[in-house]
């Protein structure tokens, strides 16, 4: 029997008990258990797996320091994990990202790695703070699969950094970081880097700098509505091209480009012909929903559409039901369907998720 008749009964049951999950449309015949496409004719190749809530920076635009994490019994497993890896790469997922919370904190992230990577024919890439990227272990996840590493740092100054990230670390443990990924050959690494109006942002040109320096892409996001304390204040947010402007002042960029229409960066390389690139990622003033391609995994096993979806699907009680691969196959390309044509940030309607970046995954 199909998914519909049996198995969303038993799922919305359990999810009931605690949540209210909204009706999920099914996708069409052709496609349901097939391929991963949504209503709007946007086919789905990226599949961005949180595999913890849990995270050792209490960053000022992401988590008050009272955050609470979800209870251990509540997550995926690691076979649960490498199962809907294995499910979507058979409905076309080419890409997979590990995201956190801070993903490097799992205790089982190298088993993680090398099952999914057993089971998929798909690039593995993982987002990470950079803080717990020791040598041994970029050369124990480089060995289980993963194959390239993006790595997040807000500021050069030791000062800010620990403002910033409310935290013990230092720059020079995310730097060593970089070097390390670089070295291990999990690239091409890029660095993302968030500007706070009033925090950091006068330090744009100082941090393309790293891209010159280690000939590697910098890419700055804008400041977005994804806070723990739903805080967000749009005074502080700082746009893609006044960035773009603060860097040129220093180092002049020219636009390269892009071959992937999915890819979520405008990427720029410095006109003098130094090495390395500057990305700009700009979901407020520049949205690229139109080209999305992304689906997330939650590391409490909810499905959502996009990162700014007020609608997600329970996963977690499927899988603990014990359904089939053709079952869960038809629950991904049904919610997948259900993406919504744009996120909507710069509409009157706009409401904050429920969840804070790191509960749904970066």
């Amino acid at each position: 029997m199909a998914i519909a008749d049996t198995a969303l009964p038993v799922l919305r049951s359990v999810a009931e008990s605690s949540r209210t999950f909204a009706p999920m449309a099914r996708a069409p015949h052709g496609v349901r258990g097939r391929r991963l496409v949504d209503a709007h004719g946007r086919t789905i190749r990226d599949l961005r797996i949180s595999i913890t809530d849990r995270c050792n920076f209490r960053c000022v635009y992401c988590m008050d320091p009272s955050a609470r994490f979800a209870s251990a019994d509540t997550l995926l497993s690691v076979a649960d994990f490498a199962r809907v890896a294995r499910i979507a790469c058979s409905l076309g997922v080419r890409k997979i990202r590990l995201t956190g919370g801070e993903p490097t904190m799992h205790p089982r992230l190298t088993e993680i790695i090398g099952s999914i990577a057993r089971g998929c024919d798909a690039e593995i890439a993982m987002i990470t703070n950079g803080s717990l990227a020791t040598r041994d272990r970029l050369s124990s996840w480089r060995d289980a699969g993963l194959e390239r590493l993006t790595i997040s740092i807000d500021s050069l100054r030791e000062d800010r950094f620990a403002a910033i990230t409310r935290s013990q670390w230092r720059v020079r443990d995310v730097i060593a970081a970089i070097e390390g990924a670089i070295a291990e050959r999990l690239t091409p690494v890029k660095v993302n880097a968030v500007l706070v109006r009033g925090i950091n942002d006068d330090e744009a040109a100082d941090l393309a700098g790293l891209a010159r320096a280690y000939a590697i892409e910098v890419r700055f996001i804008e400041y977005m509505p994804l806070d723990s304390g739903h805080e967000w204040d749009s005074s502080r947010w700082v746009s893609a091209a006044e960035t773009r402007r603060a860097i040129e002042q220093r180092h002049e960029l020219r636009s390269v480009a892009e071959d992937d229409p999915s890819s979520t960066a405008r990427v720029f390389e410095f006109a003098d012909g130094a090495p390395g690139r500057v990305g700009f990622i700009a979901p407020v003033s520049a949205p690229f929903c139109g080209a999305c391609s992304r689906l997330r995994l939650t590391a409490d096993g909810m499905v959502r559409p996009c990162l700014f979806s007020q609608d997600e699907w329970d996963l977690r009680a499927l899988l603990r039901s014990g359904v089939s691969d053709v079952e869960l196959a038809e629950f991904l390309t049904d919610a997948a369907w259900n993406k919504q044509a744009k996120h909507g940030i710069d509409s009157p309607g706009f409401h904050q998720p429920q969840r804070s970046m790191s509960a749904i995954g970066g």
